[in-house]
């Protein structure tokens, strides 16, 4: 098995939030995988890492970091393959990460969640990957009917309480 998706974290600290994004690539059944590396402390790693994430069969990668968060922005510099940021709030309530993340230059684009927002990154790349990939694409469009389903329950919930004033 051959990964398809790499998450990368500037720090083993945002694994608990990255987690949700291998929980949800792992419930679509697409092959990833997960690295610390830092644009900081390691920058030779992540330029290794980068230019290599397609030769690898690398299709997405999932690029995590807090404060300075430049990890996404480094890595987006140096593959053409779509990165996808996700802001972590390590400090400022990780307004901070998210406007170092969002504010790239042309011409190196990433696409950014939102603050802490890992579950929405796993679900960008199985859409990004299912663009090309029937079988993803179809557990993509079942995951949000899903959604949907857990709403209408939420709402027939909802439904059983009553009260003396309650128009609905």
């Amino acid at each position: 098995m051959r990964a398809q998706v790499s998450i990368i974290m500037g720090s083993t600290s945002d694994w608990p939030v990255m987690q949700k994004a291998a929980d949800f690539l792992n419930e679509m059944q697409i092959p990833f995988e997960v690295n610390a590396l830092s644009a900081h402390r390691t920058p030779e790693q992540v330029e290794k890492f980068a230019k290599n994430a397609k030769e690898n069969g690398i299709k997405v990668i999932i690029a995590a970091a807090g404060m300075a968060a430049h990890l996404p922005g480094v890595i987006a510099a140096m593959t053409p393959l779509p990165i996808i940021g996700v802001p972590i709030k390590a400090s400022l309530d990780g307004l901070d990460a998210l406007l170092a993340i969002v504010q790239m230059p042309p011409g190196i684009p990433v696409a950014t969640v939102g603050i802490n927002g890992s579950l929405n990154a796993g679900i960008l790349a199985a859409q990004i990957i299912g663009a090309g990939d029937e079988t993803i694409f179809n557990k993509t469009v079942e995951y949000k009917e899903n959604l949907k389903k857990k709403i209408a329950k939420a709402n027939e919930d909802l439904a059983e309480h009553k009260f003396e004033f309650r128009t609905n």
